[in-house]
């Protein structure tokens, strides 16, 4: 088995030639996306419990003095 040329950075993800990894600079906004992709499941488990808390009764209460609150600026 032979060892590859380029690894992933750690903090980014980018494809990095070994011999290059020293002078590698991360780009932020790919640092961002890489992080984002890495907490995917617990993404997507605050989206839950937001839409659970939101279907409970203290939720839609909060979800009903939001809505009043806005119609009542708008006038």
């Amino acid at each position: 088995m032979f060892a590859s040329q380029f690894m992933p950075c750690s903090e980014c993800g980018a494809s990095v030639e070994r011999s290059a990894s020293h002078a590698h600079q991360c780009d932020p906004a790919r640092r961002v996306d890489f992080r984002m992709f890495a907490m995917r499941a617990e993404i997507a488990e605050i989206e839950d419990r937001i839409v659970e808390y939101l279907e409970s009764p203290p939720g839609r209460f909060e979800s009903w003095v939001a809505a009043r609150d806005l119609r009542s600026r708008k006038t």
